[in-house]
């Protein structure tokens, strides 16, 4: 028998082979502000500042239009993710994050953590833009406030969230054109 063979143990299934990076585990819808609570008590409490550096709940600034009034709100980013920075190679911070209550596994490949990209760090970074809901729908009268159309009136012929805007009716050169509105160009009548 040869003795001095070598024999690769590979990495166990809870590591990354990545190291310090940011990840992100999936959490029960709601708990995620919880989940952050916990995690952070649990480092403090095991001491693991130099393996769990951070942990996250991406929020955005929504404007909400209700009954004419515009209202800044926070909302989540990702509903159902926390963003943590740390070592997910590190054995004790590994434990602690994937056995938080509300904590349903790290994302990635079998639940094999995956750090985000560089790419994926600059778009979360993004969230400078704010993102309006109003409450109109397909149907509803309403009155542009600014831009170049301001003072006209319209029924909303489309509401396109992703663009943030509205379609409504113009009267043009004698006949009937649609034209895209902002939503934080218009107030329902």
């Amino acid at each position: 028998m040869e003795e001095n063979k070598e024999f690769d143990i590979g990495q166990s299934d809870n590591k990354s082979g990545k190291g310090m990076g940011w990840y992100v585990v999936h959490t029960y819808s709601g708990y995620e502000n919880k989940v952050k609570a916990n995690i952070e008590k649990a480092i403090e409490n095991r001491h693991l500042e130099n393996e769990i550096l951070e942990v996250r709940v991406p929020m955005q600034d929504v404007v909400e239009v209700k009954n004419n009034v515009k209202k800044t709100v926070q909302k989540k980013l990702f509903p159902g993710y926390v963003l943590l920075h740390m070592d997910a190679d590190n054995n004790d911070a590994w434990y602690v994050v994937r056995n938080t209550r509300g904590v349903t596994g790290f994302v990635g490949p079998g639940s094999k953590p995956v750090p985000l990209t560089e790419a994926e760090m600059k778009m979360l970074n993004v969230g400078e833009s704010e993102a309006v809901h109003i409450d109109v729908k397909e149907g509803d009268a309403i009155t542009v406030i600014a831009g170049v159309w301001k003072d006209t009136a319209g029924i909303v012929k489309r509401v396109d969230e992703g663009k943030q805007v509205v379609t409504i009716n113009v009267e043009l050169f004698g006949r009937e054109t649609p034209v895209e509105i902002s939503f934080s160009d218009i107030k329902k009548m």
